[in-house]
Formats: C-alpha cells, structure tokens, sequence
C-alpha cells in the first residue's frame, strides 16, 4: 500500500500535468478538451485539499 507521501507526489504530479493540459487547451479553443481536464483538474483539487496540500502557489487555473 502505498504511503501519504507517495499518493501526495502522484496527485501533485497529475495535477500538474493536467494543468498544463488545460492551459494548451484553453490557448486552443479546445473548449470540449478543456471541460474534461476541469473534471479531472476539480478531482485532483479536491484530493489534494482533503490530504492537507497548499494549492495557493501551485494552481495556476485559479477556477
């Protein structure tokens, strides 16, 4: 089983990445890519809230 920290490192991972997703969508008018990311972006956020992580320097969507 994995520990805290580990799942914490993936989800900050993944958060990043689709992050970076969202933002080349946006820049694209990828407007149906863009709401699936959100999706994934918001369960991410949440994870992240629930195991304690800061987003305030790190989320650069701000939604």
């Amino acid at each position: 089983m994995p520990s805290n920290a580990e799942i914490i490192k993936n989800a900050l991972d993944d958060f990043k990445r689709v992050q970076d997703y969202m933002i080349t969508a946006k820049e694209e008018n990828a407007t149906k890519t863009y709401v699936k990311l959100k999706k994934d972006y918001l369960s991410l956020k949440a994870l992240l809230n629930i195991l304690g992580v800061n987003l305030t320097d790190i989320d650069e969507i701000k939604e």
